[in-house]
């Protein structure tokens, strides 16, 4: 559900006051790096890494194998931050989620 013209004044209102009031913070806002997929693959090719150097040396070589399972868990972690990030910045709002102008019940809510 799109912002009514209303709504995208105020919003164009608070963004002038935001850059106005405070233009280093807004440029560093502005700036931040977004997730690449450079950085999942490189995610995912950790954690397949990880898991072949645990399975390659749990049995003679405990201490790489340990070393392997931190690869593995650091690059998951990092996948799924990555990931979550990506998925954010794509996923557009829910058809479902559309609220009404009255008292922010759904449209189906209503009776």
């Amino acid at each position: 559900m799109g912002l009514n013209d209303n709504e995208e004044k105020i919003l164009a209102e608070i963004e002038r006051q935001f850059y106005d009031e405070d233009p280093e913070l807004a440029r560093a806002v502005k700036n931040i790096e977004k997730p690449s997929r450079v950085d999942v693959r490189l995610a995912l090719l950790g954690v397949v890494a990880g898991l072949a150097v645990v399975i390659g040396f749990f049995a003679t070589n405990t201490i790489v194998a340990l070393l392997g399972f931190a690869l593995l868990v650091g690059s998951a972690t990092a996948l799924v931050t990555g990931l979550r990030a990506r998925g954010s910045q794509m996923t557009p709002p829910d058809a479902n989620d559309e609220q009404s102008d009255s008292g922010g019940r759904s449209s189906h809510e209503r009776d």
